[in-house]
């Protein structure tokens, strides 16, 4: 396995595609810190002074996007690339049947070659939060806590977690097809289906099962929410969104979007403005983490099992 993985390795760092996301990755690191830090810059100067301004960096959205927003719904298009032709390339080129005719694991060459695509998915993710982070500290002037870098590290754990599940799901789809662009098609439109129609369907399938009127008391406005949330949940890009946005905001305490407060909530709310610790907001979002682990550990197991049962036939 340990050849395999050199090898591929070798291949993602030589080709075109490593150097086109290398330079993509530059420019969005430049732009979100330059967007974000002036702001931030301009708050400082105003009198604002917040100890998390550091975690700011990476959830503020400035004139574009935030670096949360960015990995959500453009890191599985890395993951994607990493994987869409990992299998039926070599398959269509004959060199699958030669491999496999030596004295080479199958286990060792699916287990491989997934591994150097996390190797490659780890070293972009990291280049980019490194970047963030060191053009930020020398704009802004802040530097980070001791945990605000574990936010931040826990926050490149979920990241890299998140796109092995894309770059799982891309081998997944070369094993199935033999065609190329037919698995680069069927990746591409898993993710724009689970990226953009999800949020549309939620909206339609609430209005149908919980219905708002003007004259609907509070519950049927909390079941409406509730149905919203539990069809976003079936998509990655919400689950990681939310999980990502918890851990870098410690302000945040809740993945909710609608909360029913009382009058006495009201009353003792003020006692709890304070930010949450880094173990309380990973109890909040455990259950996000859990799920995003476990659909990752799904799709590299069905992508294992065909594979080690595929019949491989020389052309």
């Amino acid at each position: 396995m340990g050849v395999i993985l050199r090898k591929e390795l070798a291949d993602h760092l030589n080709s075109t595609r490593f150097l086109i996301l290398f330079c993509l990755v530059v420019c969005v690191s430049l732009l979100i810190t330059n967007t974000v830090s002036l702001n931030i810059r301009s708050a400082i100067e105003s009198g604002a002074k917040d100890p998390h301004l550091f975690l700011m960096l990476f959830t503020t959205s400035g004139h574009f996007f935030s670096l949360v927003q960015f990995i959500a719904f453009f890191g599985p298009l890395i993951g994607i690339i990493m994987g869409f032709d990992a299998i039926n390339r070599e398959k269509n080129d004959g060199t699958m049947s030669m491999l496999l005719s030596q004295p080479v694991h199958r286990d060792a060459i699916i287990n491989g070659k997934f591994l150097a695509g996390l190797v490659v998915i780890t070293m972009m993710v990291v280049s980019i939060v490194l970047l963030i982070s060191g053009l930020g500290m020398v704009v802004i002037g802040v530097v980070p806590t001791p945990e605000q870098l574990a936010r931040l590290l826990l926050y490149v754990v979920l990241s890299i977690i998140y796109i092995g599940f894309w770059l799982g799901l891309a081998l997944l789809f070369s094993i199935l097809f033999r065609s190329i662009g037919t698995s680069a098609l069927a990746s591409i439109a898993f993710w724009i289906v689970v990226a953009f129609f999800v949020s549309f369907a939620t909206n339609i399938i609430a209005d149908v099962v919980a219905p708002i009127h003007a004259s609907e008391d509070v519950d049927q406005v909390m079941k409406h929410q509730r149905v919203v949330e539990i069809i976003s949940r079936c998509s990655p890009v919400h689950l990681y969104t939310d999980a990502a946005t918890t851990i870098m905001d410690p302000y945040r305490k809740t993945t909710k979007t609608l909360l029913l407060v009382g009058p006495m909530e009201t009353i003792s709310r003020a006692r709890f403005n304070n930010p949450l610790d880094l173990p309380q907001s990973v109890l909040i979002v455990a259950p996000y983490l859990i799920t995003i682990v476990a659909l990752t550990s799904i799709c590299f197991a069905a992508a294992y099992l065909i594979f080690m049962k595929q019949e491989i036939r020389s052309i």
